[in-house]
């Protein structure tokens, strides 16, 4: 039988010093399913996304990707890097090239990394801006783009590496909020596109009417997980009753 799970996270633990941030995590993610993470700061959100790619190493337990253990053998650097090409990573700041075009910005990571001719990367960054809706600014620096252009650039960046998932850390917090929705409306595309996302979020109408299912961390522990009608509607969990009671009542 085949399974359609993807992401597969097993106990991850993480501690900074003695503080300990995540306690024993354990999440899988579906092929084409879109899992957004809420919680108020500090709760592990942020520490956890980073776990999946090893952008921070767990102190414990194991995550799975498809077929391949993620930081397993071989432990190797070189493999490391390979395995994280799977991931495309969209954090909060843009951290794009100044003095390159938004097509060069894109086009970098498949030249660089990918190894692809100059032709094919930019054709595959075309074809990625087209994707996000910003074509006609192909050729435009950052600096010449608004904050919710240069987002979306950063996302045609991720798309450009083809990663089988997207990890989102709070895409639109750095965004003046008028520029917001516009942002999500590409991931509410990508989403209905059937790419497998996790997305750490404060933005809980993206949560609620988007994600296929809403995951609420509290103290660095999954408190309660289910479909958005079930943790907005009949919230179980003390701790998201208090959270989803502090947010806008248009939620």
């Amino acid at each position: 039988m085949v399974s359609d799970e993807l992401l597969v996270a097993t106990h991850i633990s993480k501690s900074f010093g003695e503080k300990l941030v995540l306690d024993r995590v354990s999440l899988t993610v579906r092929q084409g399913e879109t899992v957004t993470i809420i919680g108020a700061s500090g709760s592990g959100k942020t520490t956890f996304l980073r776990c999946l790619n090893r952008l921070e190493t767990p102190d414990a337990g194991s995550i799975r990707l498809g077929e391949e253990v993620i930081g397993g053998p071989p432990a190797t650097e070189a493999n490391l890097a390979r395995q994280r090409r799977l991931f495309g990573f969209v954090f909060q700041r843009f951290n794009l090239f100044p003095h390159l075009t938004a097509l060069q910005n894109v086009a970098l990571g498949p030249r660089r990394v990918l190894g692809l001719p100059r032709a094919a990367a930019e054709a595959r960054a075309a074809r990625d801006l087209d994707r996000v809706q910003l074509s006609e600014h192909a050729h435009k620096r950052p600096s010449q783009l608004s904050g919710g252009q240069q987002q979306r650039v950063a996302i045609a960046r991720a798309l450009s590496m083809e990663p089988r998932i997207i990890l989102f850390d709070e895409p639109t917090s750095a965004l003046d909020p008028e520029l917001v929705q516009e942002v999500l409306d590409t991931m509410r595309a990508l989403a209905a596109d059937g790419m497998t996302m996790v997305v750490v979020t404060h933005e809980m109408r993206f949560a609620r009417h988007v994600a296929d299912r809403v995951v609420f961390m509290a103290d660095g522990r999954i408190a309660e997980e289910g479909t958005p009608a079930a943790l907005f509607d009949t919230p179980r969990d003390p701790r998201l009753q208090r959270f989803l009671r502090h947010l806008e009542p248009a939620v």
